[in-house]
């Protein structure tokens, strides 16, 4: 990559983090602990879990400029650095991917970005890592987000309640994802999280 791309990229990442964030902050209220749930497949337990929601409506030109920056996680795993800011980014090009190439509703969308936001805020605030992987991957039924690190490190489900301001990442990925998991990778772990979608 060329010193003039690097630097686009970097004043793209400062420059989203500084004027789009999601309502209530940057998605830094996140557990970390970690045991227990390698290769685990949780199932969605329906709740009335509410939040604060990054509207997929807004923005659409900045997130096809993500796409043309970084890439498109659908076709390949995306690198971004393991900072705050890359949250927005991520946001993004799960937007442009969800509504654009899929053909899937601005419910879907709404929901995939905030549980994003959620798994990048894990990845960057508790690995120590340079970078994460960002990957979508689309089946009849089915749409499919993962975010890898390299720390082998356990999430962990910390029970949260609805008005907590701090800890409710896996909480959130818990009850709006139909199914979720971490596999344990020989080098790093992916988290994920699959949501049931209508075919078009």
């Amino acid at each position: 990559m060329s010193y003039a791309d690097r630097k686009d990229r970097n004043a793209w990442l400062r420059d989203g983090y500084s004027r789009v964030m999601p309502p209530g902050g940057p998605a830094d209220g996140h557990d970390g602990g970690m045991a227990g749930l390698e290769g685990v497949e949780q199932p969605r337990r329906h709740g009335g879990a509410t939040a604060a929601r990054w509207s997929p409506a807004i923005e659409d030109e900045r997130a096809l400029r993500a796409l043309e920056l970084f890439g498109n996680p659908a076709e390949a795993e995306v690198l971004l650095p393991s900072l705050p800011e890359s949250a927005a980014t991520a946001r993004r090009l799960a937007q442009v991917v969800i509504l654009r190439h899929w053909g899937l509703s601005p419910k879907v969308a709404e929901d995939a970005v905030l549980l994003v936001s959620e798994l990048v805020g894990n990845a960057v605030r508790h690995t120590g890592a340079r970078a994460f992987g960002l990957r979508m991957r689309r089946r009849r039924g089915w749409a499919r987000i993962e975010v890898r690190d390299p720390s082998r490190g356990l999430p962990c489900l910390i029970p949260a309640q609805e008005l907590d301001v701090s800890g409710r990442g896996l909480f959130l990925v818990d009850r709006l994802a139909d199914r979720w998991g971490v596999d344990l990778l020989p080098r790093g772990k992916t988290t994920w999280f699959e949501m049931r979608v209508a075919d078009r």
